[in-house]
C-alpha cells in the first residue's frame, strides 16, 4: 500500500501548537481517569496514607506509561484515524508530527515512567506497568483491534489495570481487594465503549475495524449493553461483602449502577442510535463518582473509627 506523503511529512505549525500537539497524542483526558482510578487504589490499600513518595513517582510512572500506551496507538492507527471524522484531526493525520517523532516520543516516556517505577517504587508495580503497557499498545491495538469483535472486552484487561497498579504500589504485592478494582474496571469497558460504537459504527466499518456493532449489528450490541451493566452492578458490590467498602460506597454504587443501567435499556428501546453518546458519556461519569465513592467511604470510615476510640 502506498504512502501517501501529505500524510507522513510534517507540516508547519507554531512553536505553541507544536507542543500542544504531543500532548493531545498522550490523550490526557483518558490518562487523568487512568490516574485518579490508580491513585484511589493507592489510598484504598492501606488504613493510613501512603508515603509522598510512593503517591508522586507511583502516579507519574503509571502516568507516562499510559500516556506512552495512547501515544503508541496514535501513531499505529495514524492511516485509518484519517478514514474517522472522530480522530481525523488528531496530530499525525493532520501531519502535525512526523510518526518518526510521535514513536520517539512514546518510547521516551513510557520508558521514563517504567524506570521511575522500578527506581522509587518497585519491580512489581514496574513489571505490571509494563505489561499493561504491551497489552494495550501491541496487543490490543497492533492485533486484538483487528481480529475479533470482541476486541474491548480482551482489550480491556490493559485499561482495568490502574488500580492495581496502585495498589502494588502502595504494598509491593497483588492482593484480593486490587483484582476486585480490576475486575469492576475490566466489566465496565465494554459496555463504555460499544455505546460509543453504536454512535461510530459506520466510520470503524469504512476503515475495517470489527467492531461488534459493525459485525454483529446495532441492537446484539445493545443486548450486550444491557448484559454487561446488569453484571457489572453485581460485582460493584461485591467489595461490601468482602468488607472492602461500606455501605456509604454500596448506596452509590447501587445509585450508578442504575442509572447506568437505566441509560442501557433506554438505548436498546430506541430505535436509533441517540442516546448513544449520552450512555457513553453517563459511563465515564460512572466510573469516577464510583471511584469517588470508594474513597468517601474508605476516609468517613476511618474518621468514625477514630471518634469511637
Amino acid at each position: 500500500m502506498p504512502v501517501d506523503q501529505t500524510f507522513e511529512i510534517e507540516r508547519a505549525i507554531p512553536r505553541s501548537a507544536y507542543w500542544r500537539s504531543y500532548l493531545v497524542l498522550c490523550k490526557p483526558k483518558v490518562v487523568a481517569l487512568i490516574m485518579f482510578t490508580a491513585l484511589v487504589g493507592m489510598l484504598l490499600a492501606r488504613a493510613d496514607l501512603p508515603s509522598w513518595r510512593i503517591l508522586i513517582f507511583g502516579l507519574t510512572g503509571i502516568g507516562l506509561a499510559a500516556a506512552s500506551g495512547a501515544a503508541i496507538n496514535h501513531w499505529v492507527d495514524r492511516r485509518i484515524d484519517r478514514l474517522m471524522t472522530r480522530t481525523s484531526n488528531r496530530p499525525l493525520p493532520q501531519g502535525e508530527i512526523q510518526p518518526q517523532r510521535a514513536l520517539i516520543f512514546a518510547i521516551s516516556i513510557g520508558a521514563i515512567g517504567l524506570l521511575m517505577l522500578v527506581v522509587e517504587v518497585n519491580a512489581l508495580t514496574a513489571a505490571l506497568t509494563a505489561l499493561s503497557l504491551i497489552g494495550y499498545a501491541v496487543i490490543y491495538t497492533m492485533y486484538l483491534k483487528h481480529a475479533t469483535p470482541y476486541n474491548i472486552v480482551w482489550g480491556g484487561a490493559a485499561g482495568a489495570a490502574p488500580p492495581l497498579l496502585g495498589w502494588a504500589a502502595v504494598t509491593g504485592e497483588v492482593q484480593f481487594g486490587a483484582l476486585l478494582l480490576f475486575l469492576i474496571v475490566f466489566v465496565w469497558t465494554p459496555p463504555h465503549f460499544w455505546a460509543l460504537a453504536i454512535r461510530r459504527r459506520e466510520e470503524y466499518a469504512k476503515a475495517g475495524v470489527p467492531m461488534l456493532p459493525v459485525t454483529h449489528g446495532v441492537e446484539f450490541t445493545k443486548i450486550q449493553i444491557v448484559l454487561y451493566v446488569t453484571v457489572l452492578i453485581v460485582v460493584s458490590a461485591m467489595p461490601v461483602i468482602i468488607q472492602m467498602s461500606g455501605m456509604i460506597y454500596l448506596a452509590g454504587a447501587l445509585a450508578l449502577g442504575i442509572g447506568f443501567l437505566w441509560h442501557a435499556v433506554r438505548l436498546y428501546r430506541t430505535e436509533s442510535d441517540t442516546h448513544a453518546m449520552q450512555t457513553f458519556a453517563f459511563s465515564i461519569q460512572y466510573l469516577t463518582l464510583l471511584f469517588g465513592f470508594f474513597l468517601f467511604d474508605h476516609y468517613a470510615g476511618l474518621i468514625l473509627r477514630h471518634i469511637h476510640f
